[in-house]
């Protein structure tokens, strides 16, 4: 733990990644995209969530995958920027402890076959989530539209999640030669920037996870870090945390407004750039 948290009388570090899952603020927008890809797992559909980075992509993913019951569900969960379909097919296969064949076509008869015997003997559903999903080529994209289209009934064989910054929806998947896929797709979903009062949650939230029993940031202060992070959580995160630190030095046992732009003019020059 760093210094400041004995000085403020704190048991966790609160500005931190690894705070449990169960234990971070989630606003209403984060929530009711939790919902919406509960049906998407559901109904078996196909979901394209983005957001800008820093606003709680990881964190959704996590959430979502602990709040599917096991009994139901196997998820398969692929992040890999430079991910072939070759390699798209054998990162899925692997998670189901089936070694890939060495051709494209056999791989994804292969993945076919398995999604089936999950299906029809086990009952189960199959919930694939693709991270990072800006960074893929377009031959890797096209995979989940032939992927969902190889069967002509009504049910899906799989629910697909494409997970990605924001430019995977504006850059990419609107683009003429992205229709085909587009078309396919059953939900859009967007986890927007964190409002005032929803910033200022957050920060609450976090102080509740560390233990600390008092009031350390003013309403001002509050009014600064919102300002300087857009309502972005990963930035939050970082001013909050240079902020207690700054105040620790200080002997300060109240974070104003002055501090927080002293924070940010001085210490959060990436954040700018």
């Amino acid at each position: 733990m760093a210094m400041y948290e004995t000085f403020f009388g704190m048991e966790h570090t609160p500005f931190v990644r690894d705070v449990p899952a169960d234990k971070l603020y989630e606003s209403h927008s984060f929530r009711e995209t939790l919902g919406r890809l509960a049906y998407v797992a559901d109904r078996q559909k196909f979901a394209v969530v983005t957001a800008d980075p820093g606003c709680g992509k990881s964190t959704l993913i996590r959430r979502f995958y602990e709040e599917l019951p096991k009994s139901e569900y196997i998820v398969l969960y692929l992040s890999d920027s430079k991910l072939t379909p070759r390699w798209f097919y054998k990162g899925l296969l692997d998670q189901l402890g089936l070694e890939s064949r060495f051709y494209r076509g056999d791989s994804k008869r292969q993945l076919q076959q398995q999604v089936e015997i999950i299906r029809g003997v086990q009952h189960k559903k199959v919930v694939c989530i693709l991270d990072e999903a800006h960074l893929l080529e377009k031959e890797t994209l096209e995979e989940f539209r032939f992927l969902l289209n190889y069967r002509f009934d009504s049910m899906s064989p799989m629910a697909v999640v494409l997970v990605g910054q924001t430019e995977l929806w504006t850059t990419k998947l609107k683009l003429q030669r992205y229709a085909a896929i587009r078309q396919r797709i059953d939900m859009y979903c967007v986890l927007p920037h964190l409002d005032r009062a929803e910033c200022e949650k957050y920060i609450r939230s976090h102080l509740d996870y560390s233990g600390c029993q008092q009031e350390l940031f003013t309403e001002k202060a509050v009014d600064e870090i919102y300002r300087s992070s857009t309502g972005i959580p990963r930035l939050i995160n970082r001013i909050c945390e240079k902020a207690l630190m700054y105040a620790f030095q200080q002997n300060k046992r109240l974070v104003d407004d002055h501090m927080i732009r002293y924070v940010t003019e001085h210490e959060m020059l990436e954040a700018r750039e």
